[in-house]
């Protein structure tokens, strides 16, 4: 009984809304458009956005050392022995480049070959740059022609070298270390500091900021130091007394070290911060510096 009463009831609703629409439509266009728009409208989801394609274009390789290794091998060479394991390398490197025919016995080979400038034309070739170090101190520069595929993974010389000027001396700036830092706590700090870096005098971390992790060269490469000079950028780093805790000083350390070959000038640029009354080093210019260490 149940059952057929919700059956009737179904029915009945049936038939309730075909007269309701027969009636709309009835009732003409302006009731039919009152309908739709008391109608729940529903709205369709945009289809998602393609991620656009990235574009990259893989690094160019520098044939800089390829240049440099073709030029120390065919300074290395003679014609008058083309199967010697240098005149072979540069034959495999660049087939139609001529041997060098030096004079029997003459002091030519170098004892260092460098590449110092690349620069890349049209068509995958590049202009290579390498100098030539001889043991009597003189310096000679060559230039290399050199081809590159287009996914920069191989290369061919694709003439012979050509001597050329050596690049001229660029103009420098002004230092900012103008500021001559006397003797006091300021210079006592960075020689405590550079005497443990360098000769194991010491623990390092006693010298460190909060924060800064610093581990000295090992094994010591020196045996002592002594400071020769600090210049500093800030007037701070001159005051008779150390300033307020958080000032911060940056130096340029001239320093001599010395070990059982000599004595070796060297430089070193350290940015050092006020606490507690004493100067902490808070950065190394150069070095291992991690987590704030460097500036």
């Amino acid at each position: 009984m149940a059952a057929g009463a919700r059956l009737e009831a179904m029915r009945r609703r049936m038939r309730l809304s075909r007269v309701a629409v027969w009636t709309v439509i009835a009732a003409g266009p302006v009731a039919l458009a009152v309908a739709i728009a008391s109608t729940p409208a529903v709205v369709a989801a945009a289809p998602a956005a393609k991620p656009s394609a990235m574009r990259t274009t893989a690094a160019v390789a520098d044939p800089g050392g390829y240049a440099q290794v073709f030029v120390g091998a065919w300074l290395r060479s003679s014609a008058d022995d083309a199967t010697s394991a240098q005149a072979r390398l540069v034959q495999s490197m660049a087939p139609d480049v001529e041997l060098p025919d030096p004079v029997a016995g003459a002091q030519s080979k170098p004892e260092s070959v460098t590449a110092v400038r690349s620069a890349q034309r049209e068509g995958g070739t590049w202009s290579v740059t390498v100098a030539a170090q001889y043991a009597d101190g003189s310096l000679r520069y060559y230039t290399v022609p050199v081809a590159a595929d287009r996914s920069g993974s191989s290369f061919a010389v694709t003439g012979a070298p050509g001597v050329v000027a050596g690049p001229g001396r660029a103009e420098v700036a002004k230092s900012s270390y103008s500021v001559t830092v006397p003797e006091g706590d300021l210079s006592a700090a960075v020689g405590e500091f550079l005497a443990a870096y360098l000769t194991g005098a010491g623990e390092v971390d006693r010298y460190l900021a909060p924060g800064v992790k610093l581990a000295a060269v090992s094994p010591a490469p020196y045996t002592a130091l002594s400071v020769e000079q600090v210049l500093a950028v800030e007037e701070a780093a001159v005051a008779e007394t150390v300033p307020a805790d958080g000032t911060t000083a940056h130096v340029l350390a001239r320093v001599q070290a010395r070990d059982a070959e000599g004595r070796w000038p060297l430089a070193y640029e350290l940015s050092l911060k006020a606490r507690s009354g004493r100067w902490e080093v808070a950065g190394l210019e150069s070095g291992t510096a991690q987590d704030g260490g460097a500036w």
